[in-house]
């Protein structure tokens, strides 16, 4: 068997693998802010910029509308976020963090801290790594687009 064809030397699954690894990191630390990981992916997305479009939110987490609708629905349901049609285009669905949604923030401070130390790297290490996973999500998009 070629060394192509080990398991082991693939990096689609190193980083599957790894996807798995982070979220039972994650899974504690959201079931005390009562999040699921994309629950959790969407919030910060609204921390940083509250007001976004449904939208501009898939394009961002990289989700189909069919998969973000029910998320945002749980969030609205939850208190954290209000869902509303733009003023300019009623097609559009604008979301706006309410003051609840607003704390949540607070509580969920601690959670990149919390992932930074499981990680046994430093946050710089990480920063790089980050930086290198990005370029080659981008590639392999645009190696398919």
């Amino acid at each position: 068997m070629s060394n192509q064809l080990k398991l082991d030397s693939f990096i689609c699954f190193a980083v599957y693998t790894a996807s798995h690894a982070f979220n039972r990191v994650y899974k504690p630390l959201l079931d005390e802010l009562g999040l699921t990981y994309p629950q959790y992916l969407a919030m910060v997305s609204l921390w940083e910029e509250d007001g976004q479009t449904v939208g501009g939110l898939g394009e961002k987490l990289f989700l189909e509308s069919s998969t973000l609708t029910p998320l945002l629905k749980r969030l609205e349901t939850a208190g954290y976020i209000r869902r509303e049609r733009s003023r300019q285009d009623e097609r559009v669905v604008v979301l706006r963090l309410t003051e609840e949604g607003k704390r949540l923030k607070e509580r969920a401070e601690t959670v990149p801290g919390c992932i930074i130390d499981a990680s046994g790297r430093g946050a710089d290490q990480l920063a790089r790594l980050q930086a290198e996973i990005v370029a080659l999500r981008e590639a392999l998009n645009k190696s398919t687009s």
